[in-house]
Protein backbone atom coordinates (compact mmCIF):
# COMPACT_ATOMS: atom_id res chain seq x y z
CA UNK A 1 0.00 0.00 0.00
CA UNK A 2 2.95 2.33 0.64
CA UNK A 3 3.75 2.26 -3.07
CA UNK A 4 0.28 3.63 -3.84
CA UNK A 5 1.06 7.17 -2.72
CA UNK A 6 4.71 7.02 -3.79
CA UNK A 7 3.62 6.20 -7.33
CA UNK A 8 1.15 9.07 -7.25
CA UNK A 9 3.66 11.80 -6.33
CA UNK A 10 4.92 12.42 -9.90
CA UNK A 11 1.31 12.48 -11.08
CA UNK A 12 0.44 14.95 -8.34
CA UNK A 13 3.13 17.36 -9.51
CA UNK A 14 1.97 17.04 -13.10
CA UNK A 15 -1.57 17.77 -11.94
CA UNK A 16 -0.41 20.76 -9.91
CA UNK A 17 1.37 22.23 -12.90
CA UNK A 18 -1.87 22.00 -14.88
CA UNK A 19 -3.81 23.85 -12.19
CA UNK A 20 -1.15 26.49 -11.58
CA UNK A 21 -1.54 27.65 -15.17
CA UNK A 22 -5.18 28.49 -14.63
CA UNK A 23 -6.16 32.11 -14.01
CA UNK A 24 -5.07 32.60 -10.41
CA UNK A 25 -3.73 36.14 -10.67
CA UNK A 26 -4.93 37.18 -7.23
CA UNK A 27 -2.89 34.57 -5.36
CA UNK A 28 0.22 35.38 -7.38
CA UNK A 29 -0.05 39.12 -6.66
CA UNK A 30 -0.50 38.99 -2.88
CA UNK A 31 1.86 38.73 0.06
CA UNK A 32 1.89 35.02 0.88
CA UNK A 33 2.73 33.68 4.32
CA UNK A 34 2.92 30.00 3.51
CA UNK A 35 4.39 27.11 5.42
CA UNK A 36 4.20 23.40 6.05
CA UNK A 37 3.56 23.71 9.80
CA UNK A 38 0.19 22.50 11.01
CA UNK A 39 -2.32 24.98 12.39
CA UNK A 40 -5.98 24.78 13.33
CA UNK A 41 -8.81 26.98 12.13
CA UNK A 42 -8.94 30.08 14.32
CA UNK A 43 -5.22 30.14 15.07
CA UNK A 44 -3.39 33.35 14.23
CA UNK A 45 -0.58 34.18 11.84
CA UNK A 46 1.33 37.45 12.15
CA UNK A 47 3.05 39.72 9.66
CA UNK A 48 5.35 42.59 10.57
CA UNK A 49 4.18 46.20 10.29
CA UNK A 50 6.76 48.99 10.45
CA UNK A 51 5.39 52.29 11.83
CA UNK A 52 5.19 55.59 9.97
CA UNK A 53 8.40 57.56 10.51
CA UNK A 54 7.51 60.79 12.33
CA UNK A 55 11.04 61.54 13.57
CA UNK A 56 12.12 63.82 10.72
CA UNK A 57 14.51 66.55 11.87
CA UNK A 58 16.97 69.15 10.64
CA UNK A 59 20.58 68.09 10.21
CA UNK A 60 22.64 70.17 12.62
CA UNK A 61 26.39 69.82 13.02
CA UNK A 62 27.44 68.71 16.51
CA UNK A 63 30.28 66.90 18.25
CA UNK A 64 27.85 64.61 20.07
CA UNK A 65 26.20 61.62 18.50
CA UNK A 66 22.46 62.00 17.88
CA UNK A 67 20.09 60.17 20.18
CA UNK A 68 18.89 56.74 19.15
CA UNK A 69 15.77 56.73 17.02
CA UNK A 70 14.12 53.60 18.29
CA UNK A 71 10.95 52.34 16.67
CA UNK A 72 8.45 49.78 17.81
CA UNK A 73 7.88 47.28 15.04
CA UNK A 74 4.29 46.18 15.22
CA UNK A 75 2.56 43.20 13.73
CA UNK A 76 -0.79 42.43 12.27
CA UNK A 77 -2.49 39.20 13.28
CA UNK A 78 -5.02 37.36 11.18
CA UNK A 79 -6.56 33.95 11.51
CA UNK A 80 -6.87 30.86 9.42
CA UNK A 81 -10.55 30.71 8.59
CA UNK A 82 -10.80 27.50 6.60
CA UNK A 83 -9.36 24.02 6.66
CA UNK A 84 -10.58 22.07 3.67
CA UNK A 85 -10.07 18.63 2.20
CA UNK A 86 -10.92 17.41 -1.29
CA UNK A 87 -11.23 13.60 -1.27
CA UNK A 88 -11.76 10.85 -3.82
CA UNK A 89 -11.93 7.10 -3.25
CA UNK A 90 -10.93 3.91 -5.05
CA UNK A 91 -12.03 0.37 -4.36
CA UNK A 92 -10.26 -2.75 -5.51
CA UNK A 93 -13.02 -3.29 -8.07
CA UNK A 94 -12.43 0.22 -9.44
CA UNK A 95 -8.70 -0.31 -9.76
CA UNK A 96 -8.99 -3.64 -11.57
CA UNK A 97 -11.71 -2.36 -13.88
CA UNK A 98 -9.92 0.87 -14.85
CA UNK A 99 -6.62 -0.93 -15.38
CA UNK A 100 -8.20 -2.72 -18.33
CA UNK A 101 -8.69 0.71 -19.93
CA UNK A 102 -6.67 3.92 -19.43
CA UNK A 103 -5.07 2.73 -16.18
CA UNK A 104 -5.95 3.87 -12.69
CA UNK A 105 -2.86 6.09 -12.25
CA UNK A 106 -3.91 8.11 -15.29
CA UNK A 107 -7.40 8.61 -13.91
CA UNK A 108 -6.08 9.38 -10.44
CA UNK A 109 -3.86 12.09 -11.91
CA UNK A 110 -6.98 13.71 -13.34
CA UNK A 111 -8.72 13.41 -9.98
CA UNK A 112 -5.77 15.03 -8.23
CA UNK A 113 -5.89 17.85 -10.76
CA UNK A 114 -9.56 18.39 -10.00
CA UNK A 115 -8.85 18.40 -6.25
CA UNK A 116 -6.12 21.02 -6.63
CA UNK A 117 -8.36 23.03 -8.92
CA UNK A 118 -11.17 23.00 -6.37
CA UNK A 119 -8.84 24.07 -3.56
CA UNK A 120 -7.27 26.91 -5.54
CA UNK A 121 -10.71 28.06 -6.70
CA UNK A 122 -11.98 28.30 -3.11
CA UNK A 123 -8.87 30.14 -1.97
CA UNK A 124 -9.17 32.63 -4.85
CA UNK A 125 -12.90 33.14 -4.26
CA UNK A 126 -12.30 33.93 -0.59
CA UNK A 127 -9.51 36.34 -1.48
CA UNK A 128 -11.70 38.24 -3.93
CA UNK A 129 -14.51 38.46 -1.38
CA UNK A 130 -12.14 39.85 1.26
CA UNK A 131 -10.34 42.34 -0.98
CA UNK A 132 -13.29 43.92 -2.75
CA UNK A 133 -15.00 45.00 0.49
CA UNK A 134 -11.81 46.49 1.93
CA UNK A 135 -10.70 48.69 -0.97
CA UNK A 136 -10.19 52.40 -0.37
CA UNK A 137 -11.94 53.89 -3.39
CA UNK A 138 -13.10 52.97 -6.88
CA UNK A 139 -12.80 54.37 -10.38
CA UNK A 140 -14.70 53.66 -13.58
CA UNK A 141 -18.23 53.10 -14.79
CA UNK A 142 -20.19 50.21 -13.30
CA UNK A 143 -21.57 47.74 -15.83
CA UNK A 144 -19.01 48.51 -18.54
CA UNK A 145 -15.91 46.61 -19.64
CA UNK A 146 -12.54 47.86 -18.48
CA UNK A 147 -10.04 48.57 -21.28
CA UNK A 148 -12.74 48.54 -23.95
CA UNK A 149 -11.20 51.54 -25.73
CA UNK A 150 -7.89 52.49 -24.09
CA UNK A 151 -5.56 51.95 -21.15
CA UNK A 152 -6.44 55.18 -19.37
CA UNK A 153 -8.34 53.50 -16.53
CA UNK A 154 -5.11 52.03 -15.20
CA UNK A 155 -3.73 55.56 -14.82
CA UNK A 156 -6.73 56.55 -12.70
CA UNK A 157 -6.45 53.65 -10.24
CA UNK A 158 -2.71 54.35 -10.11
CA UNK A 159 -3.62 57.88 -9.00
CA UNK A 160 -5.75 56.49 -6.17
CA UNK A 161 -2.88 54.34 -4.90
CA UNK A 162 -0.39 57.18 -5.34
CA UNK A 163 -2.60 59.61 -3.43
CA UNK A 164 -2.99 57.04 -0.65
CA UNK A 165 0.77 56.57 -0.33
CA UNK A 166 0.98 52.99 -1.56
CA UNK A 167 4.46 51.71 -2.50
CA UNK A 168 5.35 52.45 -6.10
CA UNK A 169 6.81 48.99 -6.67
CA UNK A 170 5.27 45.53 -6.89
CA UNK A 171 1.77 46.64 -7.86
CA UNK A 172 -0.75 44.46 -9.66
CA UNK A 173 -4.04 45.08 -11.41
CA UNK A 174 -6.04 41.86 -11.29
CA UNK A 175 -8.85 41.80 -13.85
CA UNK A 176 -11.61 39.42 -14.92
CA UNK A 177 -11.51 37.51 -18.19
CA UNK A 178 -13.89 39.95 -19.91
CA UNK A 179 -11.51 42.82 -19.27
CA UNK A 180 -8.66 40.52 -20.24
CA UNK A 181 -10.26 39.81 -23.60
CA UNK A 182 -10.83 43.53 -24.17
CA UNK A 183 -7.21 44.24 -23.30
CA UNK A 184 -5.92 41.61 -25.72
CA UNK A 185 -8.19 42.99 -28.43
CA UNK A 186 -6.85 46.47 -27.77
CA UNK A 187 -3.24 45.31 -27.88
CA UNK A 188 -3.80 43.36 -31.09
CA UNK A 189 -4.93 46.54 -32.81
CA UNK A 190 -1.90 47.84 -34.75
CA UNK A 191 -3.11 51.40 -34.17
CA UNK A 192 -2.85 51.06 -30.39
CA UNK A 193 -0.31 48.31 -29.69
CA UNK A 194 3.43 48.80 -29.44
CA UNK A 195 6.45 46.76 -28.43
CA UNK A 196 6.35 47.92 -24.82
CA UNK A 197 2.85 46.47 -24.42
CA UNK A 198 3.51 43.13 -26.02
CA UNK A 199 3.70 41.22 -22.76
CA UNK A 200 6.43 38.97 -21.44
CA UNK A 201 5.98 35.26 -21.94
CA UNK A 202 8.64 34.53 -19.30
CA UNK A 203 6.46 35.98 -16.52
CA UNK A 204 3.72 33.46 -15.89
CA UNK A 205 0.33 35.02 -15.40
CA UNK A 206 1.28 38.60 -16.32
CA UNK A 207 -0.39 39.95 -19.46
CA UNK A 208 1.45 43.27 -19.67
CA UNK A 209 2.94 46.01 -17.50
CA UNK A 210 1.10 49.33 -17.74
CA UNK A 211 1.46 52.41 -15.54
CA UNK A 212 3.40 50.48 -12.94
CA UNK A 213 0.91 47.59 -12.74
CA UNK A 214 1.56 43.97 -13.61
CA UNK A 215 -1.82 43.17 -15.13
CA UNK A 216 -3.02 39.67 -14.32
CA UNK A 217 -6.22 37.72 -14.90
CA UNK A 218 -8.30 36.04 -12.21
CA UNK A 219 -11.09 33.60 -13.00
CA UNK A 220 -12.90 34.16 -9.68
CA UNK A 221 -13.59 37.87 -10.12
CA UNK A 222 -17.37 38.01 -10.33
CA UNK A 223 -20.25 40.44 -10.62
CA UNK A 224 -21.31 42.26 -7.45
CA UNK A 225 -24.98 43.07 -6.82
CA UNK A 226 -25.47 46.41 -5.10
CA UNK A 227 -27.61 47.00 -2.03
CA UNK A 228 -31.21 48.19 -2.22
CA UNK A 229 -30.71 51.39 -0.23
CA UNK A 230 -32.33 54.61 -1.44
CA UNK A 231 -32.74 58.19 -0.20
CA UNK A 232 -30.05 57.98 2.47
CA UNK A 233 -28.20 61.11 3.59
CA UNK A 234 -25.40 61.72 6.01
CA UNK A 235 -26.29 63.22 9.36
CA UNK A 236 -25.93 66.98 9.71
CA UNK A 237 -22.91 66.77 12.00
CA UNK A 238 -20.33 67.48 9.30
CA UNK A 239 -17.35 65.19 8.73
CA UNK A 240 -13.70 66.03 8.18
CA UNK A 241 -11.32 64.63 5.59
CA UNK A 242 -10.16 61.20 6.76
CA UNK A 243 -13.41 60.26 8.51
CA UNK A 244 -14.33 56.60 8.04
CA UNK A 245 -17.48 56.21 10.20
CA UNK A 246 -20.44 58.18 8.86
CA UNK A 247 -23.97 58.07 10.31
CA UNK A 248 -26.66 57.87 7.61
CA UNK A 249 -30.30 58.81 8.13
CA UNK A 250 -33.73 59.07 6.47
CA UNK A 251 -33.28 56.34 3.86
CA UNK A 252 -34.39 52.73 3.57
CA UNK A 253 -33.03 49.47 2.22
CA UNK A 254 -29.57 47.97 2.48
CA UNK A 255 -26.15 49.48 2.03
CA UNK A 256 -23.93 46.43 1.66
CA UNK A 257 -20.26 45.89 2.40
CA UNK A 258 -18.52 46.34 -0.93
CA UNK A 259 -21.06 48.83 -2.32
CA UNK A 260 -19.55 51.82 -4.10
CA UNK A 261 -21.08 55.08 -2.90
CA UNK A 262 -20.77 58.79 -3.58
CA UNK A 263 -21.81 61.86 -1.63
CA UNK A 264 -23.34 64.93 -3.23
CA UNK A 265 -20.63 67.43 -4.10
CA UNK A 266 -17.83 64.83 -3.97
CA UNK A 267 -16.78 62.91 -7.09
CA UNK A 268 -14.79 60.31 -5.13
CA UNK A 269 -16.24 56.81 -5.19
CA UNK A 270 -15.91 55.22 -1.76
CA UNK A 271 -16.09 51.51 -0.98
CA UNK A 272 -18.26 50.53 1.98
CA UNK A 273 -16.47 48.36 4.53
CA UNK A 274 -19.40 47.95 6.92
CA UNK A 275 -22.96 48.48 5.70
CA UNK A 276 -26.39 48.89 7.26
CA UNK A 277 -29.88 47.51 6.73
CA UNK A 278 -31.55 50.70 7.99
CA UNK A 279 -30.48 54.10 9.30
CA UNK A 280 -27.22 53.70 11.20
CA UNK A 281 -23.48 54.17 10.76
CA UNK A 282 -21.62 52.98 7.69
CA UNK A 283 -17.87 52.56 7.61
CA UNK A 284 -15.79 53.30 4.54
CA UNK A 285 -12.29 51.95 4.14
CA UNK A 286 -9.11 53.87 4.93
CA UNK A 287 -8.00 56.55 4.26
CA UNK A 288 -11.61 57.70 4.52
CA UNK A 289 -13.21 60.84 3.12
CA UNK A 290 -11.14 62.77 0.61
CA UNK A 291 -13.44 65.78 0.81
CA UNK A 292 -15.12 67.03 3.97
CA UNK A 293 -18.90 66.67 4.25
CA UNK A 294 -20.69 69.87 5.27
CA UNK A 295 -22.66 70.26 8.49
CA UNK A 296 -25.89 69.47 6.71
CA UNK A 297 -27.61 66.34 5.44
CA UNK A 298 -25.72 65.28 2.31
CA UNK A 299 -27.25 62.88 -0.19
CA UNK A 300 -25.65 59.46 -0.54
CA UNK A 301 -25.95 57.47 -3.77
CA UNK A 302 -25.22 53.77 -4.19
CA UNK A 303 -23.59 53.02 -7.53
CA UNK A 304 -24.88 50.37 -9.91
CA UNK A 305 -23.95 46.69 -9.72
CA UNK A 306 -20.45 46.08 -11.02
CA UNK A 307 -17.45 43.81 -11.39
CA UNK A 308 -14.58 44.64 -9.04
CA UNK A 309 -11.22 44.49 -10.79
CA UNK A 310 -8.57 45.00 -8.11
CA UNK A 311 -5.52 47.28 -8.11
CA UNK A 312 -3.16 46.95 -5.16
CA UNK A 313 0.41 46.76 -3.94
CA UNK A 314 1.65 43.41 -2.69
CA UNK A 315 1.86 44.58 0.94
CA UNK A 316 -1.88 45.33 1.04
CA UNK A 317 -3.30 41.80 0.93
CA UNK A 318 -1.99 38.77 2.79
CA UNK A 319 -2.76 35.10 2.19
CA UNK A 320 -1.67 32.71 4.91
CA UNK A 321 -1.68 28.95 4.38
CA UNK A 322 -0.66 25.98 6.48
CA UNK A 323 -1.24 22.26 6.49
CA UNK A 324 -4.37 21.21 8.41
CA UNK A 325 -4.04 20.24 12.06
CA UNK A 326 -3.54 16.62 13.13
CA UNK A 327 -3.88 14.92 16.52
CA UNK A 328 -0.60 14.56 18.40
CA UNK A 329 -0.96 10.80 18.13
CA UNK A 330 -1.60 10.91 14.38
CA UNK A 331 -4.66 9.72 12.51
CA UNK A 332 -5.54 6.78 10.25
CA UNK A 333 -3.62 7.94 7.18
CA UNK A 334 -1.38 5.20 5.82
CA UNK A 335 0.85 7.72 4.07
CA UNK A 336 1.02 11.47 3.44
CA UNK A 337 3.18 13.83 1.43
CA UNK A 338 3.52 17.60 1.17
CA UNK A 339 3.39 19.02 -2.35
CA UNK A 340 4.52 22.62 -2.90
CA UNK A 341 3.32 24.53 -5.94
CA UNK A 342 6.37 26.36 -7.27
CA UNK A 343 4.18 28.86 -9.12
CA UNK A 344 2.20 30.10 -6.11
CA UNK A 345 4.28 28.84 -3.20
CA UNK A 346 1.26 27.12 -1.66
CA UNK A 347 1.85 23.84 0.17
CA UNK A 348 -0.80 21.13 -0.15
CA UNK A 349 -1.03 17.81 1.62
CA UNK A 350 -1.82 14.61 -0.25
CA UNK A 351 -2.81 11.78 2.07
CA UNK A 352 -4.09 8.23 1.65
CA UNK A 353 -6.51 6.61 4.11
CA UNK A 354 -6.88 2.84 3.93
CA UNK A 355 -10.24 1.14 4.39
CA UNK A 356 -11.65 -2.30 3.77
CA UNK A 357 -10.69 -3.17 0.19
CA UNK A 358 -10.56 0.50 -0.72
CA UNK A 359 -8.54 3.65 -0.17
CA UNK A 360 -9.51 7.33 0.01
CA UNK A 361 -7.09 9.99 -1.19
CA UNK A 362 -7.33 13.53 0.10
CA UNK A 363 -5.82 16.86 -0.96
CA UNK A 364 -6.01 19.37 1.90
CA UNK A 365 -4.91 22.88 2.91
CA UNK A 366 -5.81 25.49 5.56
CA UNK A 367 -5.92 29.20 4.73
CA UNK A 368 -6.97 32.69 5.68
CA UNK A 369 -6.96 36.11 3.99
CA UNK A 370 -6.40 39.59 5.43
CA UNK A 371 -6.42 43.04 3.87
CA UNK A 372 -3.83 44.72 6.06
CA UNK A 373 -3.61 48.04 4.22
CA UNK A 374 -6.96 49.03 2.68
CA UNK A 375 -5.48 52.34 1.53
CA UNK A 376 -3.26 50.36 -0.83
CA UNK A 377 -6.22 48.73 -2.61
CA UNK A 378 -8.49 50.29 -5.25
CA UNK A 379 -11.32 48.94 -7.39
CA UNK A 380 -11.49 49.38 -11.15
CA UNK A 381 -15.19 49.11 -11.94
CA UNK A 382 -16.35 46.88 -14.74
Amino acid sequence: MANTLTNLIPDAYVALNVVSRELTGLIAATNRLTGIERLAVGQSLRSSAAPVNTAGKDTTAAMALPAAADQTIGNVAFTLTKSRAFPFSWSGEDTVGINSGPGYLTVQQQQIAQAFRAAVAEISTDGYAAARVAASRAYGTAGTTAFATNLGESAQVKKILDDNGAPMSDRSLVIDTTAGAALRTLLNNPLTANASLSGDSTRAGVLIDVNGFAIREESKIAAVTKGTGTSYTSSAAGFAVGTTSIPVITGSGTILAGDVITFSGDTNKYVVKTGVAAAGTIVIAEPGLQKALPASATALTIGNSFTANLAFSRDAIVLGTRLPALPATGDMAIMRETIIDEKTGLAFELAAYGGYRMVTFEVSIAWGWAVEKPAHVAVLLG
